[in-house]
C-alpha cells in the first residue's frame, strides 16, 4: 500500500495535484536581492515549495587541483572548473537561508534544502523544515541518510544512477532510523538530461518495487517530460529555475523561468485531472453530446402504407431517431402513418 506522505500543509499522494518544488539551486549567483526575487516570482508563478542546498565548498570537497578535484568531461557545462570553486560560487549562503524561507512561507509556499552532510541537517532541523530532501550524489551516504531520518521528518530522496539495490539500502537505512514518510524521485544525473536517457516508465515500477510515492526530479529542458511523469504516476515533480537563463547561473541551461514555471504547475496539474478512473459509456459531461451520434431519419416524405426505402430514409445526424444498427430491420417495412421529410423514425411509425 503506497500511503499519502504529508509534507507541511501539503498531502502527497495520486488524489492531489503533483507537488511542484522550484529548486533555486545557485542560480540566484549569490546575490540575496536575486534569491528573494527568486522567491517571490516562484510563488508568482504557483510552485508549491522551493528547495535551497545547504552546504559549504569545504563540506563538498576538498580545495585541490589534483585529478578528480577538476571537472574534465567535455560535455558538461562545468567543464575545466575545479569542484571547490564550482561549489562556493553555487552554495546558498546559511545565513540566507532562515529569511528565505520565512519569505516563502508569507507568500503560500513550503521551503526546506537539501543537506549535504549532518551539520546542514542540524542547521535546517534548528529552522524547522518540513522535510529533508537528499540528493541523488548522496543517496549512497547511508550516514546522512540516517542522520536525517533521525529527525522525524519525511525524506525526498532523488535516485539518480542509483541501482535498485543501492536505492534499497537508502529506503532500508531511512526507516531503520525512524522515517516512513519517504517519497522517491526518479531523476536522471545529467545537466541538461536528455530526454531520450529519462526512462519515465521506471517511475510506476519504483512505486511498485517499494511501495511509496514517487515523483521526478527533472533535468530536462521544457515542461514535456514532467507532464509524461504525471501520467505514469508521479506524484512530485522538482524542478531548477531561474530568473533569466540569459543572466546566467550555475544550472540556468536547464532551469525553467517563471512564465515556463506557470506553465509546469498548470500542465502538471492538467495531466493529473486527465487521468481520471477507468470509465467507458461516456462521462456525465458528454451526456449532452450523444444527440450527435447518428440515427435513422425519414429523408423523403412517406405515405401511410409505403414502404421504407433507401431511398426515403437515411442514417444522419442527430441520434433522436432508431439507431443505425436497426436499418436491416426496418429497410422494407411498411409506414403506419404519414411521416414527413425529418421525422426521427421510431418503432411506432412501423406497421408490425
Amino acid at each position: 500500500m503506497k500511503k499519502d506522505v504529508r509534507i507541511g500543509n501539503r498531502l502527497i499522494g495520486p488524489n492531489e495535484p503533483p507537488f511542484i518544488i522550484a529548486e533555486l539551486s545557485g542560480n540566484h549567483n549569490q546575490d540575496l536581492v536575486v534569491a528573494e526575487r527568486m522567491v517571490d516570482e516562484a510563488a508568482r508563478a504557483g510552485a508549491h515549495a522551493i528547495k535551497l542546498q545547504t552546504y559549504t565548498a569545504d563540506s563538498m570537497t576538498l580545495d585541490l587541483d589534483a585529478d578528480g578535484f577538476v571537472i574534465k568531461e567535455a560535455k558538461s557545462l562545468w567543464a575545466g572548473e575545479r569542484l571547490h570553486a564550482l561549489y562556493q560560487k553555487a552554495s546558498t549562503p546559511y545565513e540566507w537561508h532562515e529569511a528565505l524561507f520565512k519569505r516563502a512561507s508569507a507568500l503560500g509556499m513550503l521551503a526546506f534544502s537539501s543537506p549535504f552532510d549532518t551539520e546542514a541537517v542540524d542547521f535546517l532541523a534548528e529552522l524547522d523544515v518540513p522535510c529533508f530532501k537528499i540528493a541523488s550524489f548522496e543517496l549512497t551516504d547511508l550516514p546522512l541518510i540516517a542522520h536525517a531520518a533521525s529527525k522525524g521528518k519525511p525524506l525526498i530522496m532523488s535516485t539518480g544512477m542509483a541501482t535498485l539495490s543501492e536505492i534499497e539500502e537508502a529506503v532500508d537505512c531511512a526507516k531503520t532510523n525512524g522515517c516512513d514518510d519517504i517519497v522517491l524521485l526518479k531523476c536522471t544525473s545529467t545537466y541538461p538530461a536528455e530526454p531520450s536517457d529519462t526512462n519515465l516508465r521506471t517511475i510506476p515500477n519504483m512505486r511498485e518495487a517499494f511501495g511509496c510515492q514517487v515523483g521526478l526530479s527533472d533535468h530536462t529542458r521544457g515542461v514535456g517530460v514532467a507532464v509524461a511523469a504525471v501520467a505514469l504516476g508521479a506524484t512530485v515533480i522538482e524542478k531548477h529555475f531561474v530568473l533569466n537563463r540569459d543572466d546566467g547561473g550555475v544550472d540556468a541551461a536547464f532551469s525553467l523561468e517563471p512564465e515556463e514555471m506557470t506553465s509546469l504547475v498548470v500542465e502538471t496539474e492538467r495531466a493529473w485531472k486527465g487521468l481520471g478512473h477507468v470509465e467507458y459509456g461516456g462521462s456525465d459531461a458528454e451526456l449532452a453530446s450523444k444527440q450527435y451520434r447518428r440515427s435513422i431519419y425519414v429523408s423523403r416524405d412517406v405515405k401511410k402504407g409505403e414502404r421504407l426505402t433507401e431511398e426515403n430514409m437515411k442514417i444522419v445526424r442527430p441520434a433522436f431517431g432508431l439507431a443505425p444498427k436497426h436499418w436491416n430491420d426496418v429497410l422494407g417495412k411498411i409506414a403506419r402513418n404519414d411521416l414527413q421529410c425529418g421525422t426521427a423514425l421510431g418503432w411506432e411509425h412501423i406497421s408490425s
